[in-house]
């Protein structure tokens, strides 16, 4: 590192990167067994269009070696991310075989308020929480879901070279599913993976005030963004519940779902993330 700080094992600590509002160490939260997640290894965020010039020496003095991108092309090609030195890029895209999930076309939310007022009337009376309940268990089904989280992992376990980053465009759906089995497969609490998750309404939500005001400005009704640019305990548990009703299990989701051999809790995969993440 240069002029950052060692890494924090401080679980949930603030995003050292202000631009990265939404950017966290998934280091530090403990496991059933005793034992804790390495610090300075692995990295959730929303994507890099905000990133300063600054805060990119920032990001880079962090020593990520690999970025998975978890958004769509049309994402991609809105809001690439930065070419850093050293650095793989690789996209995985999780709902490419959904073409109405909200997460991602959040850039509608976030750079049109045009459409403030349809906005407005199509999701009130809370079908955007229905819609974003139903986009988290269609992450656990949707094969390209499948093919995403499955690279991903299988690059964490040696494909790819640590330190990572994974992203989505606000860091918070996709992203927050796969930080969610990753620390599952670690062996977090439930409790504290809910924690972790929750943590986007305490850190993206109050930088996105000017998407806000703008929205009401334009004649939206502000509470009408907090579903969908924030994130509630009944998305994630919608995946859990997901899982065990499909796949009778964690683990069986992540073997016959995912479809990684040896990825249960005595697999060659998970042994590997274990090793490699845990202290």
């Amino acid at each position: 590192m240069t002029d950052m700080q060692a890494p924090n094992a401080e679980p949930g600590a603030p995003s050292p990167i202000a631009s990265l509002p939404n950017l966290r160490d998934l280091g530090g939260w403990p496991t059933g067994d005793g034992q804790r997640v390495k610090a300075g290894l692995l990295y959730r965020t929303a994507d890099f269009s905000g990133l300063t010039d600054p805060d990119a020496q920032r990001f880079e003095s962090l020593g990520v070696r690999t970025v998975y991108d978890l958004r769509s092309a049309s994402e991609r090609a809105a809001a690439p991310d930065p070419e850093l030195d050293g650095v793989a890029n690789l996209p995985l895209d999780v709902l490419a075989d959904s073409s109405t999930a909200i997460p991602a076309n959040l850039r509608h939310f976030l750079d049109d308020p045009a459409t403030a007022a349809r906005i407005n009337a199509e999701l009130s009376g809370g079908r955007v929480i229905e819609a974003i309940t139903a986009t988290y268990r269609s992450m656990v089904t949707l094969p390209s879901a499948h093919a995403a989280y499955r690279r991903l992992f299988q690059g964490l376990a040696g494909e790819d070279t640590a330190p990572a980053a994974f992203h989505c465009t606000t860091g918070k759906d996709r992203t927050g599913w796969a930080a969610a089995t990753l620390l599952t497969v670690l062996g977090v609490s439930r409790e504290d993976v809910l924690t972790d998750y929750l943590l986007t309404n305490e850190r993206l939500v109050p930088a996105l005030k000017p998407v806000f005001d703008t929205f009401a400005a334009e004649g939206g009704d502000p509470d009408l963004l907090l579903p969908i640019l924030g994130v509630r305990e009944e998305y994630l548990v919608a995946a859990f519940d997901e899982v065990d009703n499909l796949y009778g299990s964690f683990d069986g989701y992540l073997v016959d779902g995912l479809g990684v051999d040896g990825l249960g809790v005595d697999g060659a995969v998970a042994d590997t993330l274990r090793s490699t993440f845990l202290e």
